[in-house]
């Protein structure tokens, strides 16, 4: 407990912790920016348009914000403790250097398990509050289920951000690293040939809430051939693998 203490302690102390999680709430803002764009195209589009009017589920359009935000947090709560020297602080307190790792987990992980429902249920409101009476809307019982799936990326990335900078020490590479599979992985998966693009397709973070929850992913970028327990485990393995890398390095190395 001790250990977890002095995780949350650092955390809190450090300004970009709290840039990050302003930048991450920011999310529920530029949602408002973007229904109150649609709403004008909408108002200024001829009748015959409006009645084919649709207009893509505002979390999913925002969700990078939280997702990138809390994954490069991820990473600097442990490669700024490299940059400064602290971290030899911290493994001469906890000589066993694993419970430090396990601890910075738990802090993180708990932030994006925060963030992410924050995130994600705020933005499905603005969509219902903002542009139901314009575009057609989900109910949220419909959405409920990927709406959660959805809001646990944020801690995915998280602790996907924190085991890279453990596995890599370095911000610069994890934080790229993160970019990569956020915005340009998908991109260069979305433009491979067939089956390529939809075998490497379903297994991007982008696709697994919805394939987790069964929905029709026939119009998405993404592919949709894991059945939901295997998109459930795959979304598990990408916060698991660089962890474990991570705790199986961090007691091995000098520091």
């Amino acid at each position: 407990m001790n250990v977890l203490a002095a995780e949350w302690l650092k955390i809190r102390s450090i300004r970009s912790s709290h840039l990050i999680l302003a930048i991450s709430l920011g999310a529920i803002p530029l949602a408002v920016a973007v229904a109150m764009s649609a709403i004008a195209m909408y108002d200024s589009a001829p009748a015959s348009m409006r009645a084919g009017a649709r207009i893509a589920e505002l979390e999913e359009v925002v969700l990078i914000v939280p997702q990138l935000a809390m994954g490069i947090m991820g990473v600097l709560a442990i490669t700024s403790e490299y940059a400064t020297g602290l971290i030899r602080t911290s493994f001469a307190l906890v000589p066993g250097r694993r419970p430090v790792l396990a601890a910075k987990s738990v802090v993180v992980g708990g932030l994006g398990l925060v963030v992410g429902p924050v995130v994600v249920f705020a933005t499905y409101a603005v969509s219902w509050w903002m542009l139901e009476s314009r575009y057609p809307v989900a109910g949220f019982a419909d959405r409920l289920p990927t709406l959660v799936t959805s809001s646990l990326t944020v801690a995915v990335y998280a602790l996907l951000g924190l085991g890279l900078g453990a596995v890599l020490r370095s911000a610069a590479g994890a934080i790229a690293i993160l970019v990569g599979l956020v915005y340009v992985f998908p991109m260069i998966v979305g433009n491979l040939p067939e089956p390529w693009s939809e075998r490497l397709g379903s297994v991007m973070l982008g696709a697994l809430p919805r394939e987790i929850t069964g929905e029709d992913l026939t119009s998405s970028v993404y592919g949709a051939l894991l059945s939901p327990f295997a998109a459930a485990v795959a979304l598990v393995l990408y916060a698991a693998v660089p962890l474990g890398a991570g705790l199986l390095l961090i007691r091995g190395r000098d520091v």
